[in-house]
C-alpha cells in the first residue's frame, strides 16, 4: 500500500507505530494485561503472529511472548537506534514495526518477543 493508504487504513497511533517505527508508552496499551485465550494479528495487515499461549507478564509493560506462531511471520532486523544495539521485529506481510526481540525470556525459547499493543489485534479463539 501506499503511505497515503496506510494513513486511510490505520489510526495515527497505529501509522506511528506500525509504519515510522515509533513505540507506545510502557503499561499503556490495551493489550499488555490481557490473559484471555485468543491469537494476537498484525493490526495493519490481519497476519495471525502471535498465541497467547505462548503470552507472559514481562513486567515490562508491553505485551511479552516466547515465539511467534510459526517463525516466517515476523522478521527480525538490526536496530541501532537511540544509541541502542536491538533487534527489531516486523510482521513479515506487510513489514509493519511490531517490536523488539530480547534474549532474556522464560524458556522455553529464552527469548521476549516485547510488541506494542497498539501494532496487534487480538481474536479470540472460538470453543
Amino acid at each position: 500500500m501506499t503511505e497515503a493508504e496506510w494513513r486511510q487504513r490505520l489510526t495515527p497511533e497505529q501509522y506511528h507505530v506500525l509504519r515510522e517505527a515509533g513505540t507506545e508508552r510502557a503499561f499503556a496499551g490495551a493489550l499488555n494485561g490481557n490473559k484471555a485465550d485468543g491469537v494476537y494479528q498484525c493490526a495493519g495487515c490481519g497476519n495471525p503472529l502471535f498465541d497467547s499461549a505462548d503470552k507472559y507478564d514481562s513486567g515490562s509493560g508491553w505485551p511479552s511472548f516466547t515465539q511467534p506462531i510459526v517463525a516466517e511471520s515476523v522478521t527480525d532486523h538490526a536496530d541501532r537506534s537511540h544509541g541502542m544495539v536491538r533487534v527489531e521485529t516486523r510482521c513479515a506481510r506487510c513489514d509493519g514495526h511490531l517490536g523488539h526481540v530480547f534474549p532474556d525470556g522464560p524458556p522455553p525459547t529464552g527469548l521476549r518477543y516485547c510488541m506494542n499493543s497498539i501494532a496487534l489485534d487480538f481474536h479470540p479463539r472460538e470453543d
